[in-house]
């Protein structure tokens, strides 16, 4: 039953030929010919690509994944899954094994120019949700709070940094508990680059947890100038970058060493000739533009 209910959405993707397309969610219902349930409407979770959800049987079915999911807007993108096998090599000890890699058909993706950093400049100064929550973190950063000198300095802006950026920690008072120990003030008027791993890197018991994202907004809303925030969609545009115009030559891994990553932002920078633009600037591009070419997947 459920393969005959979304074999029309299968069909029209296929019938489309395009690698990347966009549907609202009234378009779906069109297409399917009846009502998507009230739940798809309000989780996200619902438009994920796997098989537990069954609206997904209607895109995956036809080679395609689902993509940056607008849920306020009712929009959902679909782009064509390739599957491409290659023979590993590299485990010398054990006889050669065929490994299946997917490969996404991305839209074109424009250069860095300085006309493009501009337009996304310029769009971000329309943001107006982000940049009150930004104004919000930095007068708590630049403020009475500043100093990381008390624990319960550091457990409010901890608390504002995972509640505004949703940065997972389900446990606040060991890691600014960890931060505090560090004696971090000092590193962060300097511009320390090792800083950040410092922070990121926080025991829970018998476990170790790496906060790495969380570690580059905290010390970049200290010292924005030193510290780019590193996040999933920076890291998607310098990989995409590194292998179309082999700008910087770095592993994926490499981006977890923070002195490293900065070093290819500044290497990247220098590339495509934005070196007017610091480093804060360049956030607010690499974020936006990552966003738009490289969403997650959902």
């Amino acid at each position: 039953m459920r393969k005959t209910i979304y074999q029309p959405l299968a069909d029209y993707l296929l019938a489309s030929g395009k690698d990347d397309l966009m549907l609202t969610f009234t378009e779906i219902e069109d297409i399917l010919g009846f009502k998507l349930s009230p739940s798809h409407r309000k989780y996200r979770a619902n438009w994920s690509n796997n098989e537990i959800e069954a609206l997904s049987w209607g895109w995956r079915n036809a080679g395609y994944e689902s993509y940056g999911v607008d849920m306020k807007k009712e929009i959902a993108h679909f782009r064509k899954v390739k599957e491409v096998e290659i023979v590993d090599l590299s485990d010398t000890e054990n006889p050669p094994r065929k490994v299946v890699y997917r490969e996404y058909v991305y839209p074109e993706v424009p250069s860095p120019t300085e006309n493009e950093v501009e337009k996304w400049l310029h769009q971000w100064d329309e943001l107006e949700d982000y940049i009150a929550q930004e104004d919000a973190i930095d007068r708590l950063f630049h403020g009475e709070f500043a100093k990381n000198d008390n624990l319960q300095n550091i457990l409010i802006k901890c608390s504002v940094l995972n509640d505004f950026y949703s940065t997972n920690i389900f446990k606040i008072y060991p890691v600014a508990k960890h931060i505090l120990s560090l004696n971090i003030d000092e590193r962060l008027k300097a511009g320390d680059p090792t800083l950040v791993n410092d922070i990121a890197k926080v025991n829970f018991g018998e476990n170790d947890k790496n906060f790495y994202s969380f570690a580059s907004k905290y010390c970049s809303h200290h010292n924005q100038l030193d510290f780019p925030i590193y996040d999933s969609y920076v890291r998607k545009v310098l990989q995409h970058f590194k292998r179309r115009d082999r700008f910087a030559s770095f592993a994926e891994y490499d981006l977890k060493n923070y002195r490293k990553f900065k070093e290819v932002l500044i290497r990247f920078r220098s590339f495509y000739k934005l070196d007017k633009y610091n480093l804060k600037e360049l956030d607010k591009f690499l974020w936006q533009f990552g966003k738009q070419y490289f969403p997650n997947s959902y």
